[in-house]
């Protein structure tokens, strides 16, 4: 499936849109510019630019010569570079290398189950730039959700479900999925022990370097964990009546967004029906939290009703005075305004 430009879409009394972005499930902010990257979770929807000045978009990587240079040398096992008709895209993670470079790590499922590293090039006054350099497979069975980095290089890659286990699983509680780790050097990833949790799913690094944040599905929550000792997680923080999808830094905050969980348009509580869980195609609220790592709390910043037009609400990004919220179901971008009660 070919990606597709934007589109203008009409706004609703609670959010405005971009429309024709299959499935965003997971958006970024480059720091200190106009444009954020938006994932696309279907077959060719790849990667996507967005400008948050002229509220459009592009379709970013499509294997242009000058887009391909990989780097043999640090991604051997890496097979080709990635085919844009099939790529496949859900958690990202950018990280600042130097003044306007940045590396994009990006969970592929098209074709293969790989992380693709691109490098992103991002000078004042033009359009930012991309180059995949290689990819970091998966290990075998285990497929990714999302992805984070340290400023040495190492990679975390969350695994909702584990071979054998099933979104019902973690809705009830069951532990199914794990936190994967891959440092330079490595021939493969490696599972980070006590990282096991119920729908391992959103995760980012803190800037210290020392900890990093991993998202609970089932249990609705943000567990903290030491990447020198991963036995046991330092804290566990509950989110107050949404489910956290993705988690990121913005703009200085640490946000995290999701659907409303007890929501009474859709009879309430997800439910899971032998063993299998609903696929909540019902339209639920949307929430955008705020995460206090003093406080150990997850404040509201943002919240609204169940939209016609937009449902799976699965990341955010801050640009501006402007929330812009991903989904894993829609295909459109919604942006909302920062509430002026937020600083």
């Amino acid at each position: 499936m070919a990606q597709a430009p934007s589109q203008q879409c009409e706004a609703d009394s609670e959010l405005a849109y971009l429309c024709g972005a299959q499935k965003p499930e997971d958006i970024v902010a480059i720091p200190g510019t106009r444009w954020l990257i938006a994932s696309g979770f279907v077959q060719g929807a790849g990667l996507k630019l967005v400008d948050t000045t002229t509220r459009d978009f592009r379709p970013w990587f499509i294997a242009a010569p000058a887009q391909v240079q990989p780097n043999h040398k640090v991604f051997p096992h890496c097979p080709a570079p990635v085919d844009p008709a099939l790529f496949n895209t859900r958690g990202l993670s950018l990280r600042k290398t130097g003044e306007g470079r940045y590396r994009l790590l990006v969970v592929n499922h098209g074709g293969r189950e790989t992380i693709e590293v691109f490098d992103v090039m991002a000078a004042a006054g033009v359009a930012p730039s991309l180059v995949w350099r290689g990819c970091l497979p998966m290990p075998e069975g285990q497929v990714g959700n999302s992805v984070a980095q340290f400023d040495d290089g190492t990679a975390l890659v969350t695994v909702l479900t584990r071979p054998g286990t099933t979104i019902g699983d973690f809705m009830l509680g069951r532990r199914t999925g794990g936190v994967w780790q891959w440092q330079p050097g490595d021939t493969a990833f490696t599972l980070l022990p006590g990282t096991d949790l119920p729908g391992n799913n959103g995760i980012e690094t803190d800037p210290d370097q020392r900890r990093f944040y991993v998202v609970a599905f089932g249990w609705h929550a943000v567990v903290i964990y030491d990447r020198a000792d991963t036995a046991e997680p330092l804290a566990r923080i509950n989110a107050p009546d949404f489910m956290p999808d993705n988690i990121h830094w913005s703009g200085g905050r640490l946000l995290l967004a999701g659907m409303r969980l007890d929501e009474p348009a859709c009879g309430g509580l997800r439910k899971v029906d032998n063993g299998v869980a609903d696929p909540m195609l019902c339209h639920r609220g949307w929430i955008v939290g705020q995460v206090d790592l003093v406080k150990e709390r997850i404040g509201t910043v943002a919240y609204g009703t169940p939209r016609a037009g937009f449902n799976g609400l699965s990341a955010v990004a801050l640009a501006g005075r402007e929330l812009w919220l991903g989904s894993f179901q829609s295909s459109r971008i919604a942006i909302a305004p920062l509430p002026n009660s937020i600083p």
